[in-house]
């Protein structure tokens, strides 16, 4: 419940700055979360806009609101990058781009006969996979760089301020966490792998495609447009690397 969270430090008290929260309803502004009325009595507090609770998962437990991510819900969205204090979104990208990494390294060597146990070899294998780690992390930030000139071009009064950007950019990294499913779809590998594969593309699309709408309070085509760029641009950056003779 609220005591939990609170007692955690997952949430911070109740008063705060004027706008320092958002209703996950309507996205309104608001300046509390809950009030504490002393002896372990609070109450939820209510929009003003929409008269309803302004973040009623404030009372549910963890894995409900995972759930509710998952399922690209946008009050759940709107909880996370809102009115929750989470700062894992740099810690996130990396083991994401460690998961690609490792996935593209394991199709490599598979495409490789040399079986020699020579330390040379073994040294060239570790460099790889460090290869592509860099690669990943060059693709995906040319997505996020795609994702933000659309924007910016389309709606510039939406990214104003550095903070705009800043905000945007962490839910964009936090909205990735799909890629995690990468592990275990290579770990039970089996024939319907490559088609596992496609559904955790598309459904990290998804993801960010919500991530942008929450963020921005946008409508469901823009963001898809934005995505629609910024998959341009990473596959020009993919054509760029083979063209230089690299395995991506």
């Amino acid at each position: 419940g609220v005591e939990a969270l609170t007692g955690l430090g997952v949430l911070p008290r109740a008063m705060a700055v004027l706008g320092a929260y958002r209703c996950i309803e309507c996205n309104g502004e608001a300046t509390e979360l809950y009030r504490d009325y002393q002896r372990g009595v609070l109450r939820i507090s209510i929009c003003k806009s929409c008269q309803k609770p302004v973040d009623k998962y404030i009372e549910y437990d963890p894995v409900i609101i995972l759930i509710n991510a998952v399922l690209c819900k946008a009050q759940a969205y709107r909880h996370i990058l809102f009115n929750t204090k989470i700062n894992i979104h740099g810690k996130l990208c990396i083991f994401c781009l460690l998961c690609e990494a490792y996935l593209r390294w394991l199709q490599l060597q598979d495409s490789s006969q040399n079986t020699d146990p020579d330390d040379l070899i073994r040294y060239a294998k570790e460099w790889d996979f460090y290869r592509m780690f860099g690669i990943a992390s060059l693709e995906q930030t040319s997505f996020f760089i795609g994702i933000f000139i659309t924007l910016w071009w389309m709606t510039p009064e939406m990214l104003k301020r550095k903070s705009d950007f800043i905000l945007l950019l962490k839910a964009l990294l936090l909205s990735t966490y799909g890629k995690l499913l990468l592990i275990p779809a290579v770990i039970w590998e089996h024939d319907y792998t490559p088609l596992c594969l496609a559904f955790i593309k598309v459904f990290v699309l998804v993801s960010n495609s919500q991530a942008i709408r929450v963020t921005l309070n946008l409508n469901r085509i823009l963001p898809w447009f934005a995505i629609f760029f910024g998959l341009i641009l990473e596959n020009g950056v993919v054509c760029l690397f083979q063209k230089m003779g690299w395995d991506v």
